[in-house]
């Protein structure tokens, strides 16, 4: 890597990745800074450390995988974990170098997010509810996709209302997006 471009990776304002096969290869300081690991740390090592749970890292990477082998592209909003434990709101974005194995070679950013999306305490299955009624999906699209229920999500739904103290849907998704509700 010549001068400018190891300066530009090094001091970027998000978290920045190279990534083999989801496993993370290099990392810049912001990234280990963000995740309150050391470079040495995080190196040579699998993304699923970094994720609240295994499932979560699966479920993530088979769709990150669909998307990225047709477009090249992928890109969400969720909750990560530090070394700490704590979980936080990220923007994750990711670029494959290779459209026929998504994974073989990827760069990623990362962006801290928690201080618009606090994060609550939330279950699985509830933060898969909650990411898919941010996005705007219907109670229908969000059972097709989990293989649920459409009564299922609505059970969650109000759940989710319950926790962030939300009198509709709407202020539910405001409180989702980290839209201050009044």
């Amino acid at each position: 890597m010549d001068r400018f471009a190891a300066l530009a990776f090094e001091s970027a304002p998000v978290g920045l990745i190279y990534a083999e096969d989801r496993v993370i290869q290099r990392c810049n300081a912001r990234f280990c800074e963000m995740f309150g690991f050391a470079a040495s740390e995080l190196q040579g090592h699998s993304l699923s450390k970094l994720y609240p749970s295994s499932e979560e890292y699966q479920r993530i990477g088979q769709i990150g995988a669909e998307k990225m082998r047709g477009l090249g592209r992928y890109a969400d909003e969720r909750i990560m974990r530090r070394k700490d434990g704590s979980l936080f709101w990220c923007r994750v974005r990711g670029q494959s170098l290779d459209l026929d194995q998504p994974f073989a070679q990827t760069v990623w950013s990362f962006a801290d997010i928690s201080e618009n999306r606090p994060v609550t305490e939330l279950t699985l299955r509830e933060r898969q509810v909650a990411q898919m009624l941010a996005e705007g999906l219907t109670s229908k699209e969000i059972a097709r996709r989990l293989e649920i229920s459409p009564r299922t999500v609505e059970v969650y739904r109000a759940k989710l209302m319950d926790k962030f103290g939300a009198r509709n849907g709407l202020e539910l998704v405001a409180h989702l997006a980290g839209i201050p509700v009044a």
